[in-house]
C-alpha cells in the first residue's frame, strides 16, 4: 500500500513540477514582468496546495476510502516536494546558466514594483530610499543559494498547511 501512495504522489509531483516549470518558461519567453505579479504568486500557491489535496484524495481512493494521517501527509509532502524541486531546478538553470541577464532584469522589475507599492501606501521617501538601497545591494533571488533557501522556506510553509489538510482528510477504518 505504501508503494501505491508514493507512486501516486510521485506522479502528481511530476505533473505539478512540469506545470510550474512550464509557467516559468512561458513567462521567461514572453514577458518577464509576469513573474513579478502578485496574482501569479497567489495562483501558484493555491495550485501547489490543490495538487497536494488531489494527491491525498487519489491515495485515499486507492486505499479503499481510508487513509491514515501519516499516509495522507506522505502523499501531500511527496507531491509538493517533487513539484517545487523541479520548479526550482528550472529557475536555477534559466536564470543562472541560460540567461543570467534575465535575473538582473527581474530584480530591477521587482525593485520598481516595490517602490511603486510603497508610494501607493504613502510611505515616507526616506523609507523608500532605504528600502531601495537594501534591495539593490541584495543578491539576486535566483542565485543558487537563495533558490535553495527559498525552497526550504516553502517546504516548511507547505508542510504546515499539509499537516492541517492531512488531519482534515484522514479517515480511519473503524472495523479494524
Amino acid at each position: 500500500m505504501e508503494k501505491t501512495i508514493k507512486s501516486i504522489a510521485t506522479n502528481f509531483g511530476i505533473y505539478l513540477g512540469a506545470i510550474l516549470a512550464a509557467i516559468t518558461v512561458i513567462a521567461y519567453a514572453t514577458n518577464l514582468e509576469i513573474l513579478t505579479e502578485w496574482w501569479l504568486g497567489i495562483g501558484l500557491f493555491v495550485m501547489i496546495i490543490v495538487f497536494g489535496i488531489i494527491s491525498i484524495s487519489k491515495s485515499k481512493h486507492a486505499l479503499g476510502g481510508y487513509i491514515s494521517f501519516k499516509e495522507a501527509f506522505t502523499a501531500y509532502f511527496v507531491t509538493v516536494l517533487i513539484g517545487i524541486v523541479i520548479s526550482s531546478l528550472v529557475s536555477i538553470i534559466i536564470f543562472n546558466f541560460i540567461d543570467p541577464e534575465a535575473a538582473i532584469t527581474l530584480k530591477e522589475l521587482v525593485i520598481e514594483k516595490s517602490i511603486e507599492m510603497m508610494r501607493g501606501f504613502n510611505a515616507p521617501e526616506e523609507s523608500i530610499a532605504e528600502a531601495l538601497s537594501q534591495m539593490e545591494e541584495a543578491p539576486s533571488q535566483y542565485a543558487i543559494g537563495n533558490v535553495i533557501q527559498s525552497l526550504l522556506i516553502q517546504l516548511v510553509i507547505y508542510s504546515v498547511i499539509g499537516l492541517i489538510i492531512s488531519l482534515i482528510m484522514k479517515k480511519t477504518n473503524e472495523d479494524l
